[in-house]
């Protein structure tokens, strides 16, 4: 059972708040939907015809891209034509309109098109620029092509996941791209916190590379190297510097696979006495990390032997901390999903009502809300250029004709 959204329009935390994206396929986009999701009113600047990458990704349903009805929901999509000097003419006024620009293009691009930070903060001092690239605007590879993944393996994220003696591994989704949208979410709201509180506030340029948000995240890894001078190596399901002694995924008599992990000496007792061994040898911390492939062996074992319900129900019974490993089939049917109420339907103009995940995280004195799936290319024209930047009918008929929109 999931929660039914309306399609009014925008409520949240951020409404009344104006974002321009000049950003395609992930991270950028990213930073303005989820800044969408909390009621901001995020323009998605994409290229007539094609429209944004994103829209030819992933699987379809009668000839329509899904992962776009999430990517760009509750954001407005108009097309311009940068390329030519009255698509950048446009794109002046998104600027001078907007209290958020996110830009992904390279450093050379934006300079041409008029939307590198100089230019910008010329056209709107108040306005908070979002920039991310591949490899940062400061670096000698500003101008370099950087995906995701290629954030990822430059990290130190990639080097630390798989299990020894087999290759590094990425994970199935965009990941870096995602965390790099996430953290260019919350730069932005620093800067607005300070520009509402700062009355000499001259704008803000936030400099974001693709692998640096992962790379703030693995807080370790810098002043272990530099105190100790390892370098850690990848260690499957284990923390690579912190191990417990219990961590790890163990397949059940149903063929299903349950997460095991502990991070209390009591959470690692309760695992011996389950297993039937003596609490006495699993004391303190030395001692379990000491009998670590004991406890691990066990648990296989252990588990193998039984259903996947078995399992939870006696670990719970037990205060053995487990979970399902779930896939997307079993997130749809789970309670806590259910009562968290954290998968929402939305009604699409192409595919009727579709599931998708809620507005995250959940904020009860005004929440945000899911108020439209992805919009269809340049469908928000007229609203967004006659109505919120002003261009009369004629201005906007001549864009029409030259294709400039």
């Amino acid at each position: 059972m999931s929660a039914s959204v309306g399609t009014s329009g925008g409520q949240g935390q951020l409404c009344g708040l104006k974002v321009v994206e000049f950003a395609h396929v992930v991270a950028g986009p990213l930073a303005g939907s989820l800044l969408a999701d909390q009621g901001a009113d995020v323009v998605h600047v994409e290229p007539p015809g094609a429209g944004d990458a994103a829209r030819a990704m992933g699987p379809r349903k009668d000839g329509h891209p899904l992962w776009f009805k999430v990517a760009g929901r509750n954001k407005r999509s108009v097309t311009l034509d940068l390329h030519h000097e009255a698509g950048r003419d446009v794109a002046r006024r998104l600027v001078a309109w907007a209290d958020v620009v996110i830009v992904t293009l390279r450093s050379s691009r934006l300079r041409t098109w008029g939307l590198d930070w100089e230019s910008v903060h010329r056209i709107n001092p108040k306005a908070v620029l979002l920039q991310i690239s591949g490899f940062g605007a400061t670096s000698s590879q500003a101008d370099a092509p950087g995906f995701g993944k290629v954030g990822e393996a430059r990290s130190g994220v990639v080097h630390l996941t798989g299990f020894p003696e087999s290759p590094p591994v990425h994970t199935g989704f965009s990941h870096g791209d995602a965390v790099t949208g996430l953290m260019g979410a919350y730069a932005v709201l620093a800067a607005l916190h300070r520009r509402d509180r700062d009355p000499g506030f001259d704008g803000e340029w936030i400099d974001l590379a693709l692998f640096e948000p992962l790379f703030r995240l693995v807080e370790w890894q810098v002043i272990v190297h530099d105190q100790l001078g390892s370098v850690p190596e990848r260690s499957g399901n284990q923390l690579a510097v912190a191990p417990a002694a219990v961590i790890n995924t163990y397949r059940s008599r149903d063929d299903e696979w349950i997460t095991v992990t502990s991070a209390t000496l009591r959470s690692v007792r309760n695992i011996a006495r389950l297993l039937g061994l003596d609490e006495a040898r699993f004391a303190t911390a030395a001692q379990q990390y000491a009998g670590r492939a004991e406890l691990d062996d066990g648990l296989r074992a252990w588990v193998a032997e039984r259903t996947a319900a078995e399992c939870l129900a006696e670990f719970t019974r037990r205060e053995v901390v487990a979970s399902r490993v779930l896939s997307v089939a079993d997130i749809a049917e789970d309670p806590v999903y259910a009562e968290r109420e954290d998968i929402v339907t939305v009604d699409d103009a192409d595919l009727g009502p579709v599931r998708m995940q809620a507005v995250l995280p959940h904020f009860r004195q005004r929440p945000g809300r899911v108020w439209r799936t992805g919009p269809a290319l340049g469908e928000d024209n007229h609203l967004v250029y006659r109505d919120w930047l002003g261009l009369d009918e004629d201005a906007l008929t001549e864009l029409e004709k030259s294709h400039v929109v």
